[in-house]
Order: structure tokens, then sequence, then C-alpha cells
């Protein structure tokens, strides 16, 4: 996103949340918190960083559409109306993003890229813009290549786009806000703060981002009634500027992998700092979750 574009949705998105968050706050909260120029610095930096990856999964899906996809199939998706697409676009991003965000938190190496945006420790509307680049590639190749890959018209994908970013934007609200008996069905803030919290039984909880019947349906839903999260973040110290926010991935990717070198069989080097980085580099992994419950 260009930064005219990041200041018109800063503002708007300011003018909205801020006053919501004033009056219904799930816990006292400055406005201007700890970490909030770094995610100023995310909004405005991000978007031409994403844009590259963004239009090679569109680039990949339109031909995967014109060149593997049936014409019948093609054909009936260009004859429903929009109305008929929009909620079918919607249902079906949001179970990609599902797979995309569960497979983030479950393999090792992808939940460095993850853990950037989980290092947020004070959850507000703000805090759903602090993501590596490369998480949103691949959150993004989650919902959109299907979508492209079907063929669905642009005008639906763009109403997915819209009600994505206001839902990103509500869900880290730091609001109370629960949905009653709805809590199964929508995600709400309250689900996705769960999936924020640092408490051992709710991580890797609750990857849905609009359905959270998602998450009842594979086995990943955490809700608790009557209670609240009560601490974010992750268990490591992590970097506090964008710069070196970026760079957390690849540094740790580095390490992990010199560690696992040094320590093959016949490499010399000194035995207990490859102990060290193996050891610190375990503390940066979240235990994967089993697919099998």
């Amino acid at each position: 996103m260009d930064g005219l574009f990041g200041l018109k949705q800063l503002l708007l998105t300011f003018l909205i949340f801020v006053p919501i968050e004033r009056l219904f706050a799930a816990r006292p909260q400055k406005i201007f918190r700890h970490g909030l120029l770094t995610d100023m610095a995310f909004l405005f930096l991000n978007g031409w960083l994403v844009l590259v990856g963004q239009l090679a999964i569109i680039a990949a899906a339109i031909l995967v559409n014109q060149s593997v996809l049936p014409s019948a199939v093609k054909q009936t998706i260009n004859d429903l109306p929009y109305l008929v697409q929009v909620p079918l676009v919607i249902v079906i991003g949001d179970l990609g993003v599902y797979w995309a965000h569960r497979t983030l938190h479950v393999v090792p190496a992808m939940w460095h890229i993850h853990a950037v945006h989980h290092a947020v420790e004070e959850l507000d509307w703000l805090a759903a813009v602090h993501q590596h680049p490369l998480d949103l590639i691949v959150m993004k190749a989650g919902s959109l290549f299907p979508l492209f890959a079907l063929g669905f018209s642009a005008e639906a994908i763009g109403t997915y786009f819209l009600v994505y970013y206001w839902q990103a934007y509500l869900v880290h609200a730091n609001v109370r806000l629960n949905y009653g008996p709805l809590r199964y069905v929508l995600v709400s803030p309250e689900f996705h703060h769960w999936h924020h919290s640092s408490e051992i039984e709710a991580r890797d909880k609750n990857y849905a981002g609009i359905f959270s019947f998602y998450d009842l349906l594979f086995g990943s839903v955490y809700l608790p009634t009557g209670q609240k999260p009560k601490t974010f973040g992750v268990d490591n110290p992590m970097p506090t500027n964008y710069l070196a926010l970026l760079a957390y991935p690849f540094v740790t990717w580095y390490r992990s992998m010199d560690a696992t070198i040094r320590r093959a069989p016949g490499v010399q080097g000194d035995e207990r700092e490859v102990q060290k980085t193996l050891i610190d580099d375990a503390r940066l992994r979240r235990p994967p979750l089993d697919l099998s419950r």
C-alpha cells in the first residue's frame, strides 16, 4: 500500500476504533501504548513488500484458472450473480486463511515468521497490522489463490477484502465483545484475543479469521466461558523495531541452521556455544499442534 492510502487507512480506523475502545475496553490500556510507532511502520511500509508476493499469487492462480480448471466449472462460477458469489468467496477465503494460519503455527520454521505478529503484548486495533510481510503473503496465498483460481469476479473478491480488513481490525481491538450464541459461528474479539494469549491452554487455537465454526469443525477451538485472557505475547524476548522484526525469522533460521551444521559429525566448534544456540532456538518454538486431536 502506498503512503497516502496508509495514512487514510490509519485516520479512518483511528476515528472508528479509538472511541469504541474507550467506551467498551476489555482491559485498561493507553491509546499511545508501547510499540505504537512500530505498528505504524508496519502499516506504512509493509504494503510494497507484500505487493510483489500478492501479484505472484494472483498470476499463478489465473494461470491455473486458464489452463487447468474445467470450462464447465469456470462457466458455472462466472454465471453466479454477485450476491451469490460474495458469501461463497468469504466462506472459501476464510477456509484458506484457517489452514494457512494453522500452518504458520504448526511448522516450526513458519512459526518464526508468525511469531512477529504474536510478539504484540498490548492488543488493540492497530496490532492487526503488526505482521511480517512473509506472514501476509502466506495468508494471502491461502485466501486469494483459490478465489482467483476458481474465477470469482473481481467485485466479489474486492468485497471480501473489505470484509476481511474490517474484521482484522475488529478482532484485535481492545473491546468487550463475545457475540453470545453466535460465538461458535463468527469470530469475535474475545475469540481472537484467546488466540493471542500466551497462556499454555490457549496456544495454537482459534485460527479462523471470520467463521469460528472452522475451529469447531477442525478441533482447534478454545473459548472458555466466563474467562478472559490475561497476558499476550511469546515466551522469548523479541525485537521492538521494524527492521529488526523484519530480520528476525532470517536470523533465527540462520542460527538454527548454523548450530545444526556445527553439531554434525566431523565439524569442529565450541560445543557449549552449539548447545546454547540449540536451547535458545528451542525456546523460540511453540509446541507443535497435534493434528490428530
